[in-house]
């Protein structure tokens, strides 16, 4: 007997189930695909971070118990209550001059970072959308002064500052630390604002709007991604410097900053790096409470213009 061919429904239903099939059979494969980076990105984020935890391990540590045995023992026997202690941070806060010092920190590295973003968003306005002559060339030498090192200009700048009586001054270190930032400051500054839309900018002018205006209410609240991303940036590289600061402050205890700070707890010979450990977990929080508020700016500048045509 011949078989009865098959109605175009069983067709249908059966083309369905293949393509169904196909489907799950594709999912399963990216996901296997994918399954693979994501281990190599996990192992990888791990043995970055041990480091980090055995400079927190240790820095609860007693003295003793850091310089007789590896900050991993502490796993054999977590709860030793006898090898656990704060006087680490008691130490370096009250008796090493680290509050003091913090303080000085901030004070260098507020007006340090505002400074260069204020002056070259001003300048990044002029060079983007006002006309002037020799504009191009003036910003090229501008940001040539990005490929000149900083520690060519220590001996000039400290014989300015000499003549004004600067030197040992926050003022010094702050205009030390815009002189250097602004190049590029300027640069991401100018090549952000410069891609902004054009339209509204020209009906801002045609609704006679000043250049001043325009900077104000329009280009700066949409320059507010690689504004907050350049002062992440700023921030963390006035706050981790130790040669401009040890230049222009010295290394007085009245106006030393944590980097300094810092290198002066290890030692001479670096008897005493359990309170390095503690020190530099200390300096870690303005750092990353900076980073934390801002980073949605940050992503936001990185990504600005992606889906632009």
């Amino acid at each position: 007997m011949s078989q009865a061919p098959a109605t175009p429904v069983a067709a249908e239903e059966g083309a369905d189930s293949g393509v169904t099939r196909g489907a799950s059979e594709g999912d399963a494969q990216h996901g296997r695909r994918g399954l693979l980076p994501r281990i190599v990105l996990l192992v990888i984020v791990l043995i970055w971070t041990v480091p980090t935890l055995g400079l927190l391990i240790s820095s609860f540590r007693r003295a003793d118990a850091v310089n007789s045995s590896g900050w991993w023992t502490v796993f054999a026997s977590p709860l030793d209550f006898t090898q656990w202690t704060l006087a680490n941070y008691d130490q370096v806060l009250f008796g090493s001059g680290m509050a003091n010092a913090f303080l000085n920190t901030i004070v260098v590295a507020i007006p340090a970072t505002v400074i260069p973003i204020a002056a070259a968003a001003f300048a990044a306005y002029a060079f983007s959308w006002m006309d002037f002559k020799g504009r191009e060339v003036i910003f090229v030498l501008f940001v040539g002064l990005l490929v000149v090192p900083l520690q060519v200009a220590f001996i000039p700048l400290l014989q300015i500052y000499g003549n004004f009586g600067w030197n040992g001054t926050f003022l010094a270190v702050w205009l030390a630390h815009a002189g250097f930032g602004m190049p590029l400051a300027v640069y991401l500054f100018r090549n952000y604002m410069g891609s902004l839309p054009r339209e509204v900018i020209e009906s801002a002018k045609v609704d006679g709007a000043s250049h001043f205006a325009v900077f104000w209410r329009l280009v700066v609240p949409l320059s507010v991604p690689v504004l907050a991303a350049y002062t992440i940036f700023q921030f963390l590289w006035v706050w981790n410097d130790l040669l401009v600061a040890l230049v222009f402050l010295g290394g007085q205890s009245d106006v030393q900053v944590v980097t300094l700070n810092l290198s002066n707890l290890i030692g001479s010979q670096g008897q005493a790096w359990h309170l390095l450990t503690a020190g530099a977990f200390i300096t870690m929080i303005v750092p990353m409470i900076v980073f934390f508020t801002l980073q949605r700016f940050f992503v936001r500048g990185l990504t600005a213009g992606s889906v632009k045509g």
